[in-house]
Protein backbone atom coordinates (compact mmCIF):
# COMPACT_ATOMS: atom_id res chain seq x y z
CA UNK A 1 0.00 0.00 0.00
CA UNK A 2 1.35 2.80 -1.09
CA UNK A 3 1.47 6.17 2.10
CA UNK A 4 -0.61 8.28 0.13
CA UNK A 5 -3.54 5.05 -0.03
CA UNK A 6 -3.11 5.08 3.42
CA UNK A 7 -3.39 8.49 4.36
CA UNK A 8 -6.70 8.42 2.46
CA UNK A 9 -7.46 5.47 4.68
CA UNK A 10 -6.66 7.12 7.30
CA UNK A 11 -8.23 10.39 6.88
CA UNK A 12 -11.23 8.45 5.53
CA UNK A 13 -11.47 6.40 9.00
CA UNK A 14 -11.06 9.73 11.26
CA UNK A 15 -14.50 10.39 10.70
CA UNK A 16 -17.11 8.88 13.55
CA UNK A 17 -20.28 9.31 11.41
CA UNK A 18 -17.68 6.91 8.04
CA UNK A 19 -16.73 4.29 10.65
CA UNK A 20 -20.50 4.33 11.64
CA UNK A 21 -21.21 3.56 7.91
CA UNK A 22 -18.43 1.23 7.87
CA UNK A 23 -19.28 -1.05 11.03
CA UNK A 24 -23.09 -1.06 9.38
CA UNK A 25 -21.58 -2.29 6.14
CA UNK A 26 -19.31 -4.88 7.88
CA UNK A 27 -23.22 -7.00 8.70
CA UNK A 28 -23.83 -6.63 4.62
CA UNK A 29 -24.80 -4.46 1.93
CA UNK A 30 -27.17 -1.79 2.40
CA UNK A 31 -28.25 1.01 0.15
CA UNK A 32 -27.93 4.75 0.57
CA UNK A 33 -30.91 5.03 2.02
CA UNK A 34 -30.65 2.84 4.72
CA UNK A 35 -27.08 4.14 5.80
CA UNK A 36 -28.42 7.32 5.83
CA UNK A 37 -31.21 6.15 8.15
CA UNK A 38 -29.41 6.66 11.84
CA UNK A 39 -28.12 9.77 11.07
CA UNK A 40 -29.66 13.34 11.61
CA UNK A 41 -27.98 14.39 8.21
CA UNK A 42 -29.16 14.78 4.90
CA UNK A 43 -28.79 11.97 1.85
CA UNK A 44 -26.77 14.05 0.25
CA UNK A 45 -23.98 14.57 3.52
CA UNK A 46 -23.72 11.13 3.55
CA UNK A 47 -23.08 10.77 -0.23
CA UNK A 48 -20.76 12.90 0.36
CA UNK A 49 -19.05 10.74 3.22
CA UNK A 50 -19.72 7.54 1.29
CA UNK A 51 -17.66 9.38 -1.89
CA UNK A 52 -15.33 9.57 0.96
CA UNK A 53 -15.04 5.79 1.57
CA UNK A 54 -15.26 4.85 -1.78
CA UNK A 55 -12.25 7.12 -2.85
CA UNK A 56 -10.32 5.52 0.24
CA UNK A 57 -11.41 2.08 -1.27
CA UNK A 58 -12.98 0.90 1.79
CA UNK A 59 -16.31 0.63 -0.11
CA UNK A 60 -17.96 -0.15 -3.41
CA UNK A 61 -21.21 0.66 -4.90
CA UNK A 62 -22.63 -2.04 -7.47
CA UNK A 63 -26.34 -1.71 -9.81
CA UNK A 64 -28.52 -4.48 -9.33
CA UNK A 65 -31.61 -2.80 -11.58
CA UNK A 66 -32.61 0.34 -9.19
CA UNK A 67 -30.59 -0.97 -6.47
CA UNK A 68 -27.23 0.64 -5.75
CA UNK A 69 -26.04 -1.48 -2.84
CA UNK A 70 -22.67 -0.27 -1.12
CA UNK A 71 -20.15 -2.82 0.14
CA UNK A 72 -17.52 -2.91 2.77
CA UNK A 73 -14.01 -3.02 0.79
CA UNK A 74 -11.74 -4.93 3.85
CA UNK A 75 -8.17 -4.59 2.36
CA UNK A 76 -7.46 -1.27 3.04
CA UNK A 77 -8.61 -2.17 6.91
CA UNK A 78 -6.09 -4.96 6.19
CA UNK A 79 -3.26 -2.29 5.73
CA UNK A 80 -3.76 -0.33 8.20
CA UNK A 81 -4.12 -3.05 10.27
CA UNK A 82 -0.21 -4.15 8.92
CA UNK A 83 1.04 -0.94 9.22
CA UNK A 84 -0.31 -0.40 13.20
CA UNK A 85 1.29 -4.05 13.69
CA UNK A 86 4.77 -2.48 13.07
CA UNK A 87 4.53 -0.42 16.34
CA UNK A 88 3.07 -3.24 18.83
CA UNK A 89 6.78 -4.63 19.82
CA UNK A 90 7.07 -0.61 20.58
CA UNK A 91 4.00 -0.62 22.51
CA UNK A 92 4.76 -4.21 24.08
CA UNK A 93 8.07 -3.17 25.21
CA UNK A 94 6.80 0.16 26.71
CA UNK A 95 4.57 -1.88 29.02
CA UNK A 96 6.87 -4.41 29.99
CA UNK A 97 9.24 -1.62 30.61
CA UNK A 98 6.38 0.13 33.41
CA UNK A 99 5.88 -3.44 34.65
CA UNK A 100 9.29 -3.92 35.35
CA UNK A 101 9.67 -0.73 37.19
CA UNK A 102 6.39 -0.90 39.44
CA UNK A 103 7.69 -4.14 40.36
CA UNK A 104 11.15 -2.61 41.47
CA UNK A 105 8.83 0.16 43.09
CA UNK A 106 6.76 -2.73 45.45
CA UNK A 107 9.97 -4.77 46.06
CA UNK A 108 11.20 -0.98 47.53
CA UNK A 109 8.26 -0.79 49.33
CA UNK A 110 8.71 -4.45 51.21
CA UNK A 111 12.39 -3.58 52.09
CA UNK A 112 10.87 -0.97 54.03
Amino acid sequence: MTTDQLSATFAALADPTRRAILARLATGEASVNELAEPFPVSLQAVSKHLKVLERAGLISRSRTAQWRPCRLEAAPLGDVADWVERYRLFWEGGFDRMERHLAELQKGDQDE
